[in-house]
């Protein structure tokens, strides 16, 4: 038998299911207390009893549908080009701002902003793809500053085409946008060029936890260094 947690449970994602679905579909303003209710096959009690308002109800719908994506971007395996993947990576989160209008706009409206697993998971595989580009020696600046780039490069290119008039609409915007990220970010030769410095730094950093003559507070002082 079921225990009281593990029944709550099940009854939260029952109504967490429901208002995904109906928010992907058509927005926030259908993910009624009756209606998600009805799909659910719950009763409205069942709703105030585990989410304290509709602002919350939305938050965990928003937050489910981007875990979805998030899991499915984890299965994809790591090619032998750190560069393909991140434009891979990047093609991905566009594809899935478009489809998700407004999934995307809960999640990304400052207004609103949560530090949700999800988005701190999402967060950590661009950080692994930035990581390997700067292994090969290819990027050019932090890699701090380099996920940061990508991450608002991202959000801005998702919201100008989600507002762009249809007869303004540029299909070659997000490889554009993405482009230009690529020539901030990373060196252009395929090794780590000497006359770079900063490209030698960024590749240096990332070696620095599989030098084993360096205690952690050593790695920590010489990083600090480095990023300055």
């Amino acid at each position: 038998m079921a225990s009281n947690a593990q029944r709550r449970d099940i009854t939260r994602d029952r109504i967490v299911k429901a208002a995904a679905s109906l928010l992907r579909e058509q927005g926030p303003t259908a993910v009624t207390t009756r209606r998600v209710a009805q799909d659910a096959g719950l009763q409205p009690p069942a709703l105030y009893r585990l989410f304290q308002d509709k602002d919350a109800l939305l938050d965990a719908a928003a937050e489910h549908v981007f875990a979805e994506h998030v899991a499915s971007k984890q299965t994809v395996a790591p090619s032998d080009d750190p560069l393909e993947d991140l434009r891979a990576g990047w093609n991905t989160q566009i594809g899935f701002g478009l489809a998700n209008p407004y999934v995307y706009g809960l999640l990304f409206d400052p207004a609103r902003a949560r530090d949700t697993p999800a988005q701190a998971k999402g967060v950590r595989i661009l950080a692994e793809r930035v990581h390997r580009v700067a292994a090969a020696g290819r990027l050019r600046v932090s890699e701090e500053r380099a996920v940061n780039l990508i991450r608002s490069a991202g959000t801005g290119t998702v919201h100008t085409l989600l507002t762009l008039p249809p007869e303004q609409s540029d299909p070659h915007l997000a490889d554009a946008a993405f482009d230009a990220i690529a020539r901030a970010i990373l060196a252009d030769e395929t090794a780590v060029p000497t006359q770079d410095p900063a490209a030698v730094v960024a590749a240096f950093r990332t070696l620095l936890p599989e030098l084993p003559s360096l205690t952690k507070a050593e790695a920590a002082l010489l990083d600090e260094w480095l990023q300055r």
